[in-house]
């Protein structure tokens, strides 16, 4: 049965917010945790989740309703990155008695993450389309993607870490921490991804491509964050080549993944291309551009004379990535296996890793489509989740 999205129907009330599917509706409320109706963004202004972003987590066979505090435990962990910002170690979630001999993937666990996950991915998708439609943005690029790593979580206000670190654990524990998804893999695991893993998802090499990520604030936008893609020149000068806002969540679920050695995020997003810029503001933007100088000793690998990092009023420097990325393609999805090393100006931090990103581009062109079937959205989620399970959650142990 076709299904047809909650904004592309007549309705005598158009002011009113789209709807969750009537047919979701039951499963959508389950674990469901809705950010309130207005733009948000971390302290940082890094991170922008829309209007009605959906953020959730929950474990893997530790999520139906039969919680038993002794199955797993919390473990600190040393993340000297984490620790310099927190000011304490982070825990990852450690399944007690785990048999590391025998790690075999046990029953269908992605067929009910695919349940679990499918009201929400169509609910934000069509919630995100439908809100980039009214506000006429020709220009916006939805992405689904799945990133690997460990979920960490770290003490709040009314949980301390060190209380809930001696006993077992309970999802009402987990649920009240902060938590945040750590991306940085070992180098073993990556190059097991290019060797081992490329062949066998039948995805095909595309290019390896060197980019500079120069992060601007900007002044009249407080909320986001202007990045500008630049490649290296010759003459050792950036040459700048794409302009965009910072990336808006519409979708988060960390999935904690105690049987296997990798966690999961799977995030939906989009961003906006900006090409309606004044003369005045792209030569104030290239200007800044033009000023960084290449310093391999730094992080980031760029540096800004002295009064060189801000044009007039408006436009200041607060970040910089070099990345290095080989990427892979078929016509269902995109991975890329990059390097990363990045500075905040704004923090003082820096940070390298190394990172595999899969972008699930076959189903956002399924999504796209006005009258979504949702059972072939179940069946490509259950079929990508198969295929992550089996050949991206194994990793030696590198988080001590």
């Amino acid at each position: 049965m076709a299904y047809i999205p909650p904004h592309k129907r007549h309705s005598k009330d158009s002011e009113r917010p789209t709807p969750i599917p009537e047919s979701l509706a039951r499963l959508f409320k389950r674990n469901v945790q809705l950010r309130a109706p207005k733009s948000s963004a971390d302290r940082s202004g890094k991170i922008i989740y829309s209007n009605y972003a959906i953020s959730r987590w929950f474990a893997v066979g530790l999520d139906d309703g039969n919680w038993d505090a002794s199955v797993a435990h919390l473990k600190p962990v040393s993340v000297e990155s984490i620790e310099r910002k927190m000011g304490e170690k982070p825990v990852i979630l450690v399944k007690s008695n785990l048999d590391s001999e025998n790690n075999e993937v046990k029953g269908s666990p992605w067929s009910s993450v695919a349940e679990n996950v499918l009201p929400n991915l169509l609910s934000s998708f069509e919630i995100a389309r439908a809100e980039t439609e009214n506000e006429d943005l020709k220009e916006v690029k939805p992405t689904l993607v799945a990133r690997f790593g460990k979920i960490l979580f770290h003490g709040s206000s009314s949980v301390n870490l060190e209380s809930v670190t001696k006993d077992g654990v309970s999802e009402m524990t987990l649920r009240n921490l902060k938590r945040s998804f750590y991306t940085s893999l070992p180098a073993s695991y990556v190059g097991k991804v290019m060797a081992e893993v490329v062949p066998k998802i039948a995805v095909d090499f595309e290019e390896v491509k060197d980019v500079y990520h120069v992060k601007l604030s900007d002044s009249t936008q407080p909320d986001s964050t202007i990045s500008c893609k630049c490649t290296l020149k010759d003459d050792k000068k950036l040459q700048l080549y794409k302009v965009e806002l910072n990336q808006v969540r519409d979708m988060v679920v960390d999935i904690s993944c105690p049987d296997m050695d990798l966690d999961l995020r799977l995030m939906l997003c989009h961003k906006r291309i900006l090409t309606s810029l004044t003369d005045d503001e792209m030569q104030s933007i290239r200007n800044l551009i033009d000023s960084a100088v290449l310093d391999p000793d730094m992080k980031g690998g760029l540096r800004w004379p002295l009064g060189k990092a801000s044009s007039g009023n408006r436009y200041s420097v607060v970040g910089v990535w070099h990345t290095t990325a080989t990427a892979y393609q078929s016509s269902s999805m995109r991975l890329k296996v990059r390097y990363a090393d990045r500075f905040d100006f704004r923090t003082g931090f820096g940070e390298s890793s190394k990172e595999v990103v899969l972008k699930l581009k076959g189903m956002v062109s399924e999504l796209l489509e006005h009258e979504v079937e949702t059972n072939v959205i179940s069946d490509m989620l259950k079929d990508k989740l198969r295929m992550i399970w089996q050949h991206f959650l194994y990793c030696e142990p590198y988080l001590t």
